[in-house]
């Protein structure tokens, strides 16, 4: 199976799958893989939109069941969460279309809106809106970049791409680590917390 027929056969999909979950990085390259005549760029448009428009809709649900208590898994963005719903109560409609678009609140924004009680139908128009807006700017985004770095780096625009990819994975990666090691030490520091309240043991007097 040749790499054009394994896109067009997994391509799409893998776009949704990736996309259902977070990132642009994918729609961005595949955008690139279109410029070359690898992938269909209406199609890479098309698999974005329907990831991201599921994938939010999912968590907005989640919140919307599920409530505040799902939010204290992140203590570590508590400020970002925080910053997420003084926004929306602020500017709705527009902090809505443009949430994709905010770094540090992209993926907690969906389960804010489903907490806050945006009705049902209002968010889904409204996702619908932004995510065809946000993939259409990162497909042919990438579908554009594709062409100049065919125009200034000839051959070597795969390195540059390849590059691309892998500054994105570290930066994916570091983020992970460090969230990861946050929760950890706050998870210690609350243990030491309810050690020191517990109450010393007392010893009968004779």
């Amino acid at each position: 199976m040749g790499v054009e027929e394994f896109l067009s056969t997994w391509g799409y999909l893998g776009i949704i799958a990736w996309t259902f979950l977070e990132g642009e990085t994918v729609v961005i390259v595949s955008g690139v893989l279109a410029s070359h005549g690898l992938m269909n760029p209406w199609l890479v448009m098309l698999s974005g939109l329907i990831g991201s428009f599921c994938g939010d809709q999912l968590y907005y649900y989640i919140g919307r069941k599920y409530g505040t208590p799902l939010l204290d898994r992140w203590p570590t963005m508590r400020h970002r969460i925080d910053w997420a719903f003084r926004l929306l109560r602020r500017y709705e409609t527009a902090f809505i279309l443009s949430f994709r678009f905010i770094y540090g609140i992209r993926n907690v924004s969906p389960f804010v809106i489903g907490i806050s009680g945006v009705p049902r139908l209002r968010f889904a128009i409204l996702n619908l809106i932004a995510a065809t807006i946000w993939a259409a700017s990162f497909s042919f985004g990438g579908y554009f970049l594709g062409h100049a770095l065919e125009s200034y780096l000839g051959e070597y625009k795969f390195h540059a791409l390849g590059a691309f990819v892998a500054i994105a994975a570290g930066i994916g990666l570091f983020t992970w680590l460090r969230n990861r090691r946050q929760l950890r030490r706050l998870a210690d520091t609350q243990g030491t917390g309810e050690a020191a309240k517990e109450p010393a043991p007392t010893t009968p007097a004779d």
